[in-house]
């Protein structure tokens, strides 16, 4: 059914994953990314549909309760989950990236084997941490909590295919184009 690659891109908040990714999606149009259902609030700007498919906590449990994702997750009292039936529709017409937390991509990983799964790590956790900071926006017990989660996260790579250092955004973007190149354009 599948005709294209899913590929899984998944890193600690502060490390510019979002930064990457559109570099990615800039070089690569042929990709699609999928949009993900959520139970938070739209924030400011975003639009259903495009951004996220906003769901209340009911939608969300009863498709859980369908076997409706291919991957979910809840994180700060909301849920974030793949729409199983959404993706594979994009994967009929071409190649699809997740942007995904760990716990995601190991589910995807249990039902679809065939993924590529990314993770993208900082130089270190102390550039991490001046990111964080740097970013100006971001309440100091937040940045210990996402400092943490960071940690728990880099102790979860074992079923990623790949970890890239975003020591560069072009650089990092650069090695995330190659091994896409590799898996896409082999065929």
């Amino acid at each position: 059914m599948s005709k294209g690659n899913l590929f899984v891109i998944s890193g600690a908040s502060g490390v510019g994953k979002s930064t990457v990714l559109s570099k990615v999606m800039a070089a690569r149009p042929d990709l699609q990314f999928s949009v993900s259902a959520t139970t938070r609030s739209p924030r400011p700007g975003e639009v259903h549909g495009v951004n996220y498919y906003f769901v209340t906590h009911e939608a969300f449990e009863q498709m859980i309760a369908e076997d409706a994702f291919v991957e979910y997750d809840r994180h700060m009292a909301n849920y974030y989950g793949t729409p199983t039936r959404q993706l594979e529709e994009k994967l009929v017409s071409g190649s699809v990236i997740l942007d995904i937390e760990p716990v995601g991509a190991g589910n995807v990983r249990a039902k679809r084997p065939d993924a590529t799964l990314i993770f993208i790590a900082p130089p270190s956790m102390e550039e991490l941490e001046r990111r964080l900071r740097g970013r100006g926006d971001t309440p100091e017990d937040q940045i210990q909590l996402r400092l943490d989660r960071a940690k728990w996260e880099m102790d979860q790579t074992g079923w990623y295919d790949h970890i890239v250092i975003n020591d560069q955004v072009e650089s990092c973007a650069d090695r995330i184009l190659s091994i896409i190149a590799q898996k896409c354009d082999a065929e």
